[in-house]
């Protein structure tokens, strides 16, 4: 799955042209390296996240089909440090 639909269907960014617009402005990286909005997420990878002066880190638990409920999106993802 795309890094901008991850984000979007697990809700640490609510709409998908906010993350593809933060990918693009590079604040999304996946294991240390800037990433277009395009990059493929995989289990086991660190998301960073630079929210104006502080950066949120993320880990991929698991990867959905398509879109999950609202319950189902924290279990994506676990929360390193914000």
């Amino acid at each position: 799955m795309r890094i901008d639909k991850f984000l979007k269907v697990s809700r640490i960014i609510k709409r998908r042209t906010v993350a593809s617009e933060a990918c693009g402005l590079e604040r999304v990286g996946i294991n240390g390296k800037a990433v277009k909005p395009s990059k493929e997420v995989k289990p086991g990878d660190v998301i960073s996240i630079r929210f104006g002066d502080r950066d949120a880190f993320f880990r991929v638990l698991k990867v959905p089909e398509g879109n999950v409920g609202k319950a189902e999106a924290d279990s994506l993802y676990e929360v390193i440090s914000e």
